[in-house]
């Protein structure tokens, strides 16, 4: 049987990490593509960082970061009277610290592919940086917005070393598909397990279509076909 309460609270932490890493992801992949400072590897070694990481090495620091003993713990639990850890809350934070990389460097990758000429011919004709931005740039980089978007969604979807370590295994609060599905292998559930992992692997599909349909122009965000 298939727990759809897991698929709800995972779909949940999804949305809410793919929206707040593109409220953070725009303006941070603009600065990577355009800034000129010498030290801008070390700025996006910082970003690649999650990708090399072990999970559980990451939800570790996450977990010690928020924890009621560290500051960002201190404060939450001064204004909410909860901590952090193993809430929904240091779900999405845990959450949006992993899956950043998968946001971020799309979105600047395609921000550095803009042609500078039209950048130039803008900000010549008085526009300012954020209406070139907003009226050049992105237009031109959407394709690399939505498929940051789109893995950034996905990418947390599958998520466990650091679901585990920062959220634990509490039912309606912090029980993702990944920790549902290892809690039905290890109660030698293999059909609930089968079933949810099916369902798993039917959206990582549509990702994969999307992101090819993307890459090869098969379909287009601002184009509509005859």
């Amino acid at each position: 049987m298939i727990d759809w309460a897991a698929f709800l609270l995972t779909a949940k932490v999804a949305t809410w990490t793919t929206a707040i890493l593109l409220v953070i992801g725009l303006p941070t992949a603009y600065a990577l593509a355009y800034t000129r400072s010498r030290l801008k590897f070390v700025a996006d070694a910082l970003v690649a960082l999650p990708l090399v990481l072990p999970p559980t090495v990451l939800g570790f620091y996450v977990l010690i970061a928020i924890g009621p003993q560290s500051p960002v713990g201190r404060v939450y639990e001064s204004f909410s009277g909860q901590i952090l850890p193993f809430s929904f809350q240091g779900l999405v934070i845990a959450s949006v610290i992993y899956s950043l990389p998968f946001a971020i460097q799309p979105m600047a990758a395609a921000f550095g592919q803009v042609d500078r000429s039209l950048i130039e011919a803008s900000r010549c004709l008085g526009a300012s940086r954020l209406r070139t931005f907003f009226k050049v740039i992105l237009p031109q980089s959407i394709a690399g917005v939505v498929v940051g978007v789109v893995l950034s969604f996905a990418h947390t979807l599958g998520e466990f070393g650091v679901v585990l370590m920062v959220g634990g295994n509490i039912p309606n609060e912090t029980r993702t598909v990944s920790i549902s599905i290892y809690d039905e292998v290890q109660a030698l559930n293999y059909d609930a397990a089968g079933q949810t992992s099916l369902v798993l692997l039917a959206i990582s599909f549509a990702v994969l279509v999307v992101m090819y349909g993307l890459q090869h122009k098969a379909w287009s965000p601002w184009s509509v076909r005859s």
